[in-house]
């Protein structure tokens, strides 16, 4: 069994041995927080594609918007878990248990930092330039770790080296977060030999000692055997946090497209009303005339504010009550996974619908279409530039790179993990305007 003295700690990576001077009275995990919010991968998460196209005339989500709320969300979860925990474990009141809502919130500032531009088609883009696309021939002059983490590229993955990583002219341990933060938004804890045919992983394999350096600190427990590919139980507050994106993304987006005229009023005021028994739907509709909202898109405001009120207590009660089996790490699926059927099975036919007429509508498809393109692009001129920087050309585009990449090193999977590191951190605008200029679409403006 996990055990929460243990799981919630204030300790940070790169300064384990050390104890700066504070002048002020954040806690160790609200100066997480603000490292997050004031440093400037998060910023670029503005610029980056949540489903819909960046805003024209109607501002829907993107990274950053969607990162935000999630926190917000987050937020919620921690505080009334933390408050119900303390009720039941009255010994810990003078623990770090307090804290959780704090630590989840910026664990799910982070959890998207590491997604490249265009969202998943950008990620399917770096996985397919070497499993289809010319990076093929790269397999034999790479390790066959190296190769398994590049083919299954993953957001998740990319978050927690971002954090971690020792890029050039960064202190060591990257963000130097807590413990306790970095634990939480690893949301497969396990290396890419371990994904299995979903692909998903928590860690590239220059992160993995890293990675199990904070397990064996918090004391979460190693599932894989000696000499098998790492694979460990998920840290509790990783429920919360795949609890937050899970509700945010799902209510969130079907708010988006009701905006954008992809889903009528009626359809999703039906929708988001099913989460609720009859006398619960008459008490919110009752509710929307007493106050008088008759704009169609404040009801839908509200109606989504419901439901997410609805899902948050839902997924803290699924919580608690399965506390033992979360420390234990038995705990099976994820909290949606478990709160009672109505809302469960509304939550469900909202995804059906959302893959049906949102994620496969004309606006989506075609982002996903341009940037594939682009990021392909990207990766090809790069990587050939990497793999052959003794060209004229090579020099040339490695001269654009900024020098944090280590795209000079002598390694050649070094060079290429900086170009998926450059890349990657990317925002969509950026990788369009490097796209088109070093095709010859554009040129520069003096």
């Amino acid at each position: 069994m996990m055990n929460w003295q243990q799981l919630i700690s204030n300790k940070r990576l790169g300064q384990e041995h050390r104890h700066p001077e504070r002048h002020d009275d954040r806690t160790e995990f609200k100066r997480d927080y603000d490292r997050l919010i004031f440093s400037a991968p998060f910023r670029r998460l503005q610029n980056k594609t949540q489903v819909f196209p960046l805003p024209g005339s109607i501002f829907v989500h993107n990274r950053l918007t969607h990162s935000l709320e999630v926190s917000c969300v987050g937020m919620s979860l921690g505080n009334d878990v933390a408050q119900q925990l303390l009720r039941r474990h009255p010994e810990l009141s003078d623990s770090l248990l307090g804290e959780i809502g704090q630590i989840v919130a910026t664990a799910c500032l982070a959890h998207d930092m590491g997604n490249p531009p265009f969202g998943h088609s950008g990620e399917k883009a770096i996985q397919s330039f070497f499993t289809e696309g010319p990076g093929m021939g790269l397999q034999a002059e790479v390790s066959p770790q190296f190769w398994c983490d590049v083919t299954h590229f993953e957001g998740n993955a990319n978050a927690f080296r971002l954090l971690t990583h020792q890029f050039c002219g960064r202190r060591v341990g990257g963000f130097v977060m807590t413990y306790s933060t970095l634990a939480s938004i690893v949301k497969y804890p396990f290396s890419s030999m371990a994904a299995g045919k979903k692909g998903k992983f928590g860690f590239f394999d220059s992160e993995k000692e890293l990675f199990v350096r904070v397990a064996s600190e918090l004391g979460i427990i190693r599932k894989s055997a000696e000499g098998e590919p790492s694979r460990y139980a998920r840290h509790p507050l990783v429920y919360l946090v795949e609890a937050a994106d899970d509700i945010c993304y799902e209510i969130m987006d079907i708010e988006d497209a009701h905006k954008l005229k992809i889903i009528s009023y009626e359809d999703t005021s039906q929708m988001l009303l099913s989460f609720f028994d009859a006398d619960t739907r008459e008490r919110i509709s009752k509710r929307v005339v007493e106050e008088g909202v008759t704009d169609k898109n404040e009801k839908v405001v509200y109606l989504r504010a419901c439901v997410i009120g609805l899902l948050e207590s839902e997924c803290v009660k699924v919580f608690v009550d399965h506390e033992d089996e979360i420390l234990a790490g038995t705990f099976d699926g994820s909290l949606i996974d478990h709160i009672s059927e109505l809302p469960r099975e509304a939550y469900r036919q909202c995804s059906k619908m959302s893959v049906e007429r949102i994620y496969r509508s004309k606006p989506v498809l075609d982002v996903e279409l341009s940037g594939y393109q682009i990021i392909q692009t990207l990766m090809e001129r790069f990587i050939e530039a990497a793999v052959h920087p003794e060209r004229f050309y090579s020099r040339q585009l490695i001269g654009r790179v900024s020098s944090q990449y280590d795209i000079s090193a002598e390694s050649l999977e070094t060079r290429l993990m900086a170009v998926i590191d450059y890349v990657s951190g990317m925002t969509d605008v950026y990788a369009l305007d490097e796209y088109q200029k070093i095709s010859g679409i554009s040129l520069p403006v003096v």
